[in-house]
């Protein structure tokens, strides 16, 4: 596989509790599901998508904070996951005193770029989960993508916070010179039974029309307990909505970037 064939997502919001974290591992684990080569790294210094994935906290070094910020080998922090063809790169209370470490480095955000450059050519897919804010680990983040996924809950305060997260993320390409392309807004979260919920997920839709995924992730009991299993959606229950749903989700994610992310 060649460094051009290669795509890194990131999952991206300055909102807390949207389904971030419950996006990229369960996007993950379906994209590597035909046996394909995915890698999901976690920035998050709650490291939720390294629990998630079963590296017990005890154990969650070397993390990306080690790589990023201790200079630790990148290629000895990959972990193998308990779904076939995805690997992990564990978060790490660490990342909480990334701003003030990355601060002194020249180049600061570019840090995780180049991380993800010497991996490029082992992964056709790499996820990104991120920080809920845009600290300099997020900026980051945007730095290295090709493609980002907004995941948003149809809630007032989420869907006002959205306008202001696609300003910054704009004012970062221009600023830095990225290259990430929105590639979708995903509704997460989503309770049908309710009329609030269906009335501001009919605005954004008007508002953002094609950049809003069709597919939508419902609130469900079995992606709720799934992380205490330590199983992915597929794992802990493959026949749900909930799977059936992050299924259609990786054939959208992979329509969308033969479309319109070009190497």
């Amino acid at each position: 596989m060649t460094d051009k064939s290669s795509v890194v997502i990131a999952v991206v919001n300055n909102k807390g509790g949207v389904g971030k974290t419950t996006t990229s591992v369960n996007l993950a684990a379906a994209l590597a599901a035909p046996r394909r080569k995915v890698l999901l790294i976690d920035l998050d210094s709650q490291a939720s998508a390294s629990l998630w994935c079963g590296i017990d906290r005890a154990h969650l070094k070397p993390s990306s904070a080690s790589c990023l910020l201790q200079e630790f080998p990148v290629h000895q922090a990959i972990r193998k996951t308990t779904v076939p063809h995805l690997d992990l790169i564990t978060g790490s209370v660490e990342l909480a005193n990334a701003d003030l470490v990355l601060s002194e480095i020249r180049g600061r955000e570019l840090a995780l770029k180049t991380l993800v450059h010497r991996l490029r050519p082992r992964y056709e897919l790499i996820i990104l989960d991120c920080p809920p804010n845009l600290s300099l680990i997020g900026i980051n983040a945007l730095v290295a993508a090709d493609a980002l996924i907004v995941p948003v809950t149809p809630q007032h305060l989420a869907v006002e916070g959205l306008v202001s997260l696609l300003s910054s993320v704009d004012k970062v390409r221009v600023r830095l010179g990225t290259r990430g392309r929105l590639l979708g807004i995903l509704l997460t979260m989503v309770a049908t039974v309710r009329p609030a919920s269906a009335e501001l997920r009919e605005q954004l839709r008007a508002q953002y029309r094609e950049h809003v995924f069709h597919t939508e992730i419902a609130l469900s009991g079995p992606l709720q307990e799934a992380p205490a299993a330590a199983k992915t959606i597929f794992q802990f229950a493959p026949r749900s909505r909930a799977a059936d749903a992050f299924r259609r989700l990786s054939g959208e994610v992979l329509e969308r970037l033969r479309t319109t992310i070009r190497h």
